[in-house]
């Protein structure tokens, strides 16, 4: 069963389209994808299916900016202007709408890259609701990140704020291919198959190549600057299981050193976190043919264990 969804976003200008895929089952619990910067949730239909086949309803939009919500509401790269915490209080809204169709079922997180970030930050201030969390591709220190906030404060308190400069994201993402050889697309860095690179790339629902205002730009960096340290760390539930999974040649972690990072902090201040990291792969650690089923068996695993 698929019920598609919408809802007001907490930028209270766009209309969020999601998607709750029900199994044909009994279902054991619910997994809710959250998308990473510039792609959509269809790009999760293998993970969608594995969840599915494994008991678990799954929930997923697209992130206002984003998708389908960008083409619906004709704002593509365009946050609106709620600050650095509007993905996060959009998943929230997701999960209640989801509960209230499906209540009484435990309630995951999986999010990636950027949907890793919205989800540390879901889980630091809505955590108690959560069975556990699955952190996919994310980072600890972002590199350059506090130069690349001042600069765009900057240019949203000079009233440029609703345009869009390449050089800021060119000099916030550009470095990301520095160990990928021949670049040709430029985003081989998220994964060394070539025929994932140019899905990515040609997607019509994929925004990763459309301008982004500046004013989304300072709230995405802001939205990492909110999750570092043992001062994110120690809002997160103790009693929160966690699952931090990533690729070793993945630039976001910073080749590993981000994914411990983050682990550490959480470890630092009493949590219990699985940390798997995968050797020899890049960003997507789930679109890698020889390793996807793999992860999405691990996931599941990790779920099902906390259900046990």
């Amino acid at each position: 069963m698929l019920h598609e969804v919408n809802f007001q976003s907490f930028n209270q200008r766009d209309q969020v389209h999601g998607w709750i895929y029900v199994p044909a089952c009994k279902p054991k619990g619910i997994v809710q994808i959250i998308h990473g910067f510039g792609e959509h949730s269809r790009r999760y239909l293998h993970m969608i299916v594995s969840f599915m086949d494994a008991g678990y309803i799954v929930a997923a939009d697209d992130h206002v900016g984003h998708g389908k919500t960008a083409m619906a509401n004709d704002t593509w790269g365009d946050w609106g202007d709620a600050g650095c915490h509007t993905m996060m209080e959009d998943e929230h809204k997701l999960h209640d709408l989801v509960v209230e169709k499906y209540p009484d079922l435990p309630y995951f997180l999986f999010g990636h890259s950027m949907g890793s970030f919205i989800t540390r930050d879901y889980a630091a201030k809505y955590g108690d609701h959560l069975a556990g969390i699955t952190i996919c591709g994310t980072a600890g220190i972002f590199r350059g990140a506090d130069t690349a906030e001042t600069a765009l404060q900057k240019a949203v308190d000079d009233g440029k704020g609703k345009e869009s400069d390449p050089q800021f994201t060119a000099e916030l993402l550009g470095w990301m291919c520095e160990r990928c050889g021949d670049v040709s697309i430029g985003n081989e860095w998220i994964c060394a198959d070539p025929y994932v690179q140019k899905d990515h790339a040609e997607d019509p629902f994929d925004a990763f190549t459309k301008p982004t205002t500046n004013q989304s730009l300072l709230y995405f960096v802001q939205m990492m600057q909110v999750i570092i340290g043992t001062q994110w760390a120690e809002k997160v539930p103790t009693d929160l299981p966690i699952y931090n999974i990533g690729g070793d040649q993945d630039p976001v972690g910073e080749y590993g050193k981000g994914v411990y990072e983050v682990s550490n902090w959480l470890y630092q201040t009493g949590h219990s976190v699985t940390t798997k990291v995968y050797s020899g792969y890049r960003h997507e650690i789930h679109n890698y043919a020889s390793i996807k089923n793999d992860v999405e068996a691990g996931i599941i695993q990790f779920m099902n264990h906390v259900l046990d």
